[in-house]
């Protein structure tokens, strides 16, 4: 698993320094006003040794030591990056991905410290936990990305009546779908959706009778209905981007954690529901 979630990052460096260099638009949305191209383009080096070249090291090596190298490199660059858009109010987008990157590469290294099981059985505590969880989550997901995306690279554009109702229409019924599934994951599972702050019990009500992330799908239907409201091909690439990225990262992490707790039950479960597509059964949904 994290051999192809390296691999997927040297891919991802590499396609993003082809597309500065080969599109001037693209490469204007990263810039910081202010701060000359040669001190940008100087990053090109390093991002390619220290990121791309020692991911794919790793990814085939195996080495833990480069996994502490590649995230010195990202916490190096992500604090260069905080810095600029500090001192020039703007480079928002750029500083935005390093520090996603920065988190990506934490969980990479760390991931065997990133699941615990909450420490409470109590449902309204773990229910305020999870609103306030999926709150932070929306709004930095849902708002503050496809915000800076929008304006890094189109602007905010005129919204039409009819993609407005569709997007929102498709909005609400994954939001609900979200929230539906939150609610089933503190209710049966006595804990929250945080790895941080897990459930104890393994959850198969509700939704997930039908299919076992469906908070991941919820998470990239909104996203997607955002590109439909405002016609944005980024925003619709931002949401692939985010399925691919669970899909062979995150979702191979967890499975493994949610075998080793739950064993036999797990395996049982994971080979009659599926990832993403539901499986048509004529059982009746049960709340």
């Amino acid at each position: 698993m994290k051999g192809t979630a390296y691999l997927l990052q040297a891919a991802l460096i590499s396609f993003w320094w082809i597309g500065l260099l080969t599109n001037q638009n693209f490469y204007d949305a990263f810039q910081f006003p202010g701060i000359h191209s040669i001190a940008f383009n100087s990053f090109l080096l390093p991002d390619i040794l220290i990121i791309a070249i020692l991911s794919i090291a790793r990814a085939y090596w195996g080495k833990q030591e480069i996994e502490f190298v590649i995230l010195g490199g990202f916490a190096f660059a992500t604090l260069y990056c905080i810095n600029a858009s500090i001192l020039t109010q703007g480079g928002f987008l750029g500083t935005t991905i390093m520090i996603l990157g920065l988190c990506y590469n934490c969980f990479l290294v760390f991931e065997k410290l990133m699941f615990r099981e909450s420490n409470t059985k109590s449902f309204t505590k773990n229910w305020l936990k999870t609103i306030v969880q999926m709150i932070s989550i929306w709004l930095i997901t849902l708002m503050l990305f496809p915000i800076l995306i929008m304006e890094s690279s189109e602007g905010i554009p005129f919204v039409k009546e009819t993609n407005k109702l569709i997007g929102l229409s498709f909005f609400l019924i994954c939001s609900m779908l979200g929230i539906c599934s939150a609610y089933f994951m503190v209710k049966k599972g006595e804990g929250t959706p945080l790895p941080l702050d897990q459930t104890q019990k393994l959850v198969v009500a509700g939704p997930y009778k039908y299919v076992r992330n469906p908070m991941a799908i919820a998470g990239v239907g909104q996203v997607v209905a955002i590109s439909i409201i405002f016609s944005s091909i980024p925003i619709l690439l931002y949401a692939l981007l985010g399925a691919v990225l669970w899909e062979l990262v995150v979702k191979p992490i967890e499975e493994k954690d949610m075998e080793l707790r739950f064993g036999l039950d797990y395996k049982n479960y994971r080979g009659k529901v599926g990832c993403w597509i539901p499986k048509i059964t004529k059982r009746i949904f049960i709340f």
